[in-house]
Formats: structure tokens, sequence, C-alpha cells
């Protein structure tokens, strides 16, 4: 069975918390502007679950990143075989 966190999954969810961090914003203002709760944005920063497209989409704009920046740099990191080590 492959592995549901891979070094792929990683390297998207580094992508998005750090476009997080440098928008300047905690959880609970990416959760308000979603409408959701703060345990939202926390569960999958901790990787207690997996983001659809949709939900990533949503996540990008209410921290002000185009999603297809955050895409292209998670391609980047795909290309360069030192940046494709999982966390997990």
């Amino acid at each position: 069975m492959k592995p549901v966190f891979t070094a792929e999954y990683e390297a998207f969810l580094q992508t998005l918390i750090s476009a997080r961090k440098t928008a300047g914003m905690t959880q609970q203002e990416v959760a308000d502007r979603l409408h959701k709760p703060q345990s939202f944005v926390s569960k999958y920063e901790r990787r207690e679950r997996r983001l659809d497209v949709i939900e990533f989409v949503k996540i990008a704009k209410a921290i002000g990143v185009d999603p297809c920046r955050i895409v292209r740099e998670i391609e980047k990191g795909m290309a360069d075989p030192s940046k494709r080590k999982a966390r997990r």
C-alpha cells in the first residue's frame, strides 16, 4: 500500500505553510477567512488530514496567494531530487 503522505505531498504542505507564514497570518486568521474552525487548519498542517484541490484553492485565496504559484513551486521542488525528502 502506498503511503498517504508522499514526499510530493510533504513539499505541497511545506509550501502552503510557508505561504501562510510569509503572509503573516495565523492559523486562526486563515480559518476565519474560510469560515472554518482553527482546528481545520491545524489538522492539515499537522498531516492529520489531506486536502483536496478545492480546499487547496480556497486556502490559497484566503492566504492571498495565487494557487498556480504554489503549484509551480512544488513542481520546482519535485524536479530537484535533493528537495524530495519526506518528513515522515
